[in-house]
């Protein structure tokens, strides 16, 4: 998915934001978004979102000399998904159709993006996905596939929704390899915040070599992109993982909901929606 106009607001959003919840004095802040005001000026439109926020986030590590600035916030995130964990698995046990739910509450857990929204109700958006009807739904082919494959390769997204998609591990009757950062940048989950979440319990835990957000292959490690190039069947949560690999083939399914206006035109839904896309 390109970059689009609409997106310069929302680095600089980004980059603000980010550098508050760090502690940055009001003169790093200032230096920060001139930085950021730099790249903006020399944008090409059709580079990723995800590339351009890469750059972006850097720059916030770097004037802070702060490796990790959501690093509480992620690990406050985790636990309170943690917390809902019990009431969560109870919802699958009595489902009628167990991995449906499943497929939605991995969904529901997406609405963790600090990027985007800076706190949100999880119960709420629990009951509200577990009601509400897909824009896109594609979950009879993912169905069909899982049935076929050995393996199936899970791109994470972010700390919290780590728990949402243990839960849909859990319930799948295939092996999973679970994809996390290769360092932090935004709420996105690295290895630390897949063992907090338990993922290492159901799953076998790898990191793509990347400190960028979404999954920009370009940057990703050899061994990553050997293991992606050999996968029969991705699948791939959140944004900005869209953002990054919409245009890779049928292998990979997207399970998202539609919190940026832009990524919902892409997909030709309306925002808030909840999608099971193939790609």
């Amino acid at each position: 998915m390109k970059t689009y106009l609409d997106c310069y607001p929302c680095f600089l959003r980004q980059a603000l934001g980010a550098s508050r919840l760090a502690g940055a004095s009001d003169e790093q802040q200032y230096a920060i978004l001139q930085q950021v005001l730099g790249i903006l000026q020399g944008l090409d439109l059709t580079v990723t979102p995800p590339q351009i926020g890469n750059q972006v986030h850097q720059i916030i590590r770097d004037e802070l000399s702060l490796a990790d600035p959501y690093r509480s916030v992620k690990m406050k995130s985790t636990q309170e998904a943690l917390d809902l964990y019990p009431r969560l698995q109870a919802l699958i046990a009595e489902a009628n159709d167990p991995l449906d739910c499943a497929f939605r509450l991995s969904i529901a857990g997406n609405i963790i993006d600090l990027a985007i929204i800076p706190e949100a109700d999880l119960w709420a958006t629990v009951e509200r996905v577990l009601s509400q009807d897909y824009a896109v739904n594609d979950g009879d082919v993912l169905r069909q596939r899982l049935g076929e494959v050995s393996e199936v390769l899970f791109l994470a997204d972010n700390a919290g929704e780590t728990v949402f998609d243990r839960l849909l591990i859990e319930t799948l009757d295939v092996p999973v390899t679970y994809v996390v950062k290769g360092g932090p940048v935004i709420n996105d989950a690295t290895l630390t915040d897949a063992q907090q979440a338990g993922l290492d319990q159901v799953a076998r835990l790898v990191d793509n070599g990347s400190q960028a957000p979404g999954t920009i292959l370009s940057d990703c490690s050899d061994e990553f992109r050997d293991m992606y190039n050999r996968a029969e069947l991705i699948i791939a949560k959140g944004q900005g993982n869209y953002e990054t690999l919409s245009e890779e083939g049928d292998r990979i399914f997207f399970l998202l909901q539609t919190k940026c206006e832009l990524i919902a035109r892409d997909i030709g839904v309306p925002v808030g929606s909840i999608i099971l896309k193939r790609g």
